[in-house]
């Protein structure tokens, strides 16, 4: 999943980004309200983890901007201030969740993957879909009962198609998906992890819509699953 982290602390920023990408994440990070909502309009991502007090413009302005234009991206908002009208504002101003510096990153990423889950629409911490099961907290894969290992990036891909059942992703979708702004991308990386994932997790999981893209069918499917 890629994620998109407004903060200009560089200390706190360098440490979410190092502990999200090891998570299996993909993580752009920017310093500026303005560039962060630039990015917003320019980019897909799925979820924002947003800090309130920038340099130019306040968090909260930046949540307001972002829910005034339609977009229902899950936010995360990070912020020093921990009075309970602070938070209020936040979570009646838009925010899905809300976390007061200072904070574990272990509870960070808890709160991520929370987000991600509920707005792919899983109510459970785990994803079933027909044999294969998927732990997001452990990152642990299994098909029929047994652990499959996946690299980051395998491990990612296999989540977006997982998040989107039924719906075509295209090779661009995929790759900007799985790669932040400062990662090099082969043309034919995207093909690779799939061939990949077929190889571990059975050739008929990931389907190849000739000249369009690629789909994994809701697990309600039946065989498709």
């Amino acid at each position: 999943m890629r994620l998109l982290l407004i903060e200009d602390d560089p200390l706190l920023g360098q440490g979410i980004q190092d502990a999200l990408t090891r998570s299996g994440e993909t993580l752009d990070w920017l310093r500026t309200g303005e560039h962060g909502l630039l990015a917003l309009t320019n980019n897909g991502f799925d979820l924002l983890i947003l800090d309130l007090g920038l340099p130019d413009l306040d968090g909260l302005e930046v949540l307001n901007r972002l829910r005034r234009r339609g977009d229902t991206l899950p936010v995360l908002i990070l912020t020093a201030r921990d009075q309970v009208a602070d938070r209020v504002r936040g979570l009646d101003g838009g925010a899905d969740d809300y976390l007061v510096k200072p904070f574990d990153l272990d509870e960070l990423q808890a709160r991520v993957r929370a987000l991600l889950r509920r707005h792919a629409g899983y109510s459970s911490p785990l994803i079933q879909h027909g044999e294969l099961e998927v732990d997001p907290a452990t990152r642990e894969v299994r098909l029929g009962g047994r652990e499959v290992p996946l690299s980051r990036r395998e491990y990612g891909l296999l989540l977006e198609f997982l998040h989107h059942p039924g719906q075509v992703l295209t090779r661009d979708q995929l790759g900007e998906r799985l790669y932040g702004w400062n990662d090099e991308v082969e043309s034919n990386t995207v093909e690779v992890h799939i061939h990949h994932l077929r190889k571990k997790l059975g050739s008929e999981l990931i389907k190849t819509i000739r000249g369009v893209g690629y789909r994994i069918a809701p697990a309600r499917q039946g065989a498709d699953a």
